[in-house]
């Protein structure tokens, strides 16, 4: 933990002094490639862009490349489904660690091939909202959200995130759980 702990103080440094740029949308460059069917790795994982962690990983490091290239300080990991809820829609549930571990590794690596001496390059570990939630689609219970939330939180840290990104949430609910579970993996670090 000693290189997340140094990543962390330079990111609190960068912020000090700066304004960071955050890269744009992942899911919009994806699909600017056109993937195949065979690209999503079968109709089952159509539309799927965690499954291309797995088919096509360079589609996304090339990705992130393109936006540090164009002076991102950051980017996004392709985690945005990354929640077990949201794998299991796919069969990928029992994927969760894999999905947002490589996620944050890909990323890692892109971010580490741009960090220059006074301007280092950071990872943010995308948690969209599921597709369940509590108030309006239900389906779910507060715990499951939260431990979803926690694992995948779990996996994007141990890849090598500098932060976890809660986004695109309609349901405070949602926030909630994805928040006490960062909370709560928080305090194993």
């Amino acid at each position: 933990m000693k290189s997340f702990a140094i990543r962390q103080q330079a990111l609190l440094e960068a912020l000090d002094t700066r304004i960071l740029v955050l890269d744009g949308a992942m899911g919009t460059m994806l699909q600017q490639k056109n993937p195949t069917i065979e690209d999503w790795g079968g109709s089952a994982f159509e539309n799927c862009s965690e499954n291309l962690l797995f088919t096509r990983p360079e589609w996304i490091k090339d990705v992130h490349r393109a936006y540090y290239a164009a002076g991102a300080d950051m980017v996004e990991t392709n985690s945005f489904g990354g929640h077990t809820v949201t794998l299991a829609e796919f069969g990928l549930e029992d994927k969760w660690h894999d999905v947002n571990r490589i996620s944050a590794e890909l990323a890692r690596a892109a971010a580490d091939e741009f960090s220059q001496p006074g301007r280092p390059r950071f990872i943010a570990g995308s948690m969209g909202p599921t597709t369940k939630a509590i108030s309006v689609t239900g389906g779910i219970t507060f715990a499951g959200l939260r431990d979803g939330y926690y694992k995948q939180a779990k996996g994007l840290i141990d890849g090598g995130a500098d932060v976890l990104l809660v986004e695109t949430c309609q349901d405070t609910r949602n926030v909630k759980a994805a928040l006490l579970a960062i909370e709560s993996l928080a305090k194993e670090y």
